[in-house]
């Protein structure tokens, strides 16, 4: 049997899928990443991150939290839209978070008022339209607070959710405030509101050693796959698996040549620079 490399396309067409899965499972975690430096500090929090307590990490597990105060009701959740297999609101007005059959599952937080002696909802906030800061820009340990805003046509609300940092206490919200017509504020303690933190120096890979990172990863990556390819597939069982095992022992003499010239060359220049300044007799 005729030795063959992996073919081009069949790599390209491997890495742009493992891209595509890798970026649709970690859509709904990097709507609640959040990464800050602080006094050489490297302070990392994944809201949504599974942990054995907590499989679905900060999300609640019935699909939304709830708080009702005054007459108010607030439904909410946090790095995803809210899914309600119980309990679903009935209200009118509920065309921008879903529809009546759905009401409450296009959208992250939802506010219900008594108006009239009618429940009329409205969206306070979209999990798409979200940003996380510092509770404590001077105490990063303290937590994170997560603000998400919803546009409508007539007015934008937002709902901010503080989320304290416990390892061992969790407390779900009971009470919210209320600044302007539709601003709404609340708190929770929760394990996932602690950050991972990491001593950092003053120097860092910088964008040179993070592309030369990615180059190496991703060579790495088609000498893996073409090596797996060959020995399973074409059955070659020794060193020649390898994909293009010529070209890379043939490498260090190319590299060395390469620089060869680069200095035969940059000595030619010098030298010419030399004899153009040369005193004439």
């Amino acid at each position: 049997m005729a030795k063959r490399d992996l073919p081009f396309s069949v790599v390209l067409v491997f890495f742009v899928f493992l891209h595509s899965l890798l970026s649709f499972a970690a859509g709904k975690a990097s709507l609640c990443e959040f990464s800050v430096t602080h006094q050489k500090t490297l302070y990392n929090y994944s809201l949504a991150s599974p942990s054995s307590k907590f499989p679905h990490g900060i999300l609640s597990e019935d699909g939304f939290y709830k708080v009702e105060m005054n007459g108010t009701v607030l439904w909410f959740q946090l790095c995803s839209n809210m899914i309600f297999n119980h309990d679903q609101p009935a209200c009118f007005g509920c065309q921008d978070c879903g529809s009546p059959s759905r009401c409450g599952m296009t959208c992250s937080a939802l506010v219900s008022n008594n108006i009239g002696g009618y429940d009329v909802c409205s969206a306070v906030g979209k999990a798409s339209n979200s940003y996380i800061s510092l509770i404590d820009e001077n105490e990063p340990k303290k937590g994170v607070s997560v603000k998400m805003v919803s546009s409508g046509a007539k007015s934008n609300c937002s709902l901010s959710v503080a989320i304290f940092c416990d390892s061992s206490v969790v407390r779900v919200p009971i009470s919210f405030n209320l600044s302007g017509d539709c601003n709404y504020a609340t708190e929770l303690i929760h394990p996932s509101g602690c950050a991972m933190s990491i001593a950092v120096g003053g120097n860092g890979l910088g964008w040179f050693g993070t592309l030369l990172l990615i180059v190496i990863c991703i060579l790495g990556g088609y000498i893996l796959v073409g090596t797996v390819y060959r020995f399973f597939f074409l059955g070659i069982h020794s060193i020649e698996a390898i994909p293009n095992l010529e070209f890379w022992i043939s490498l260090p003499e190319r590299i060395k040549g390469l620089f060869g010239s680069l200095m035969r060359r940059f000595r030619g220049h010098g030298g010419g620079s030399r004899a153009a300044y040369a005193p004439i007799n």
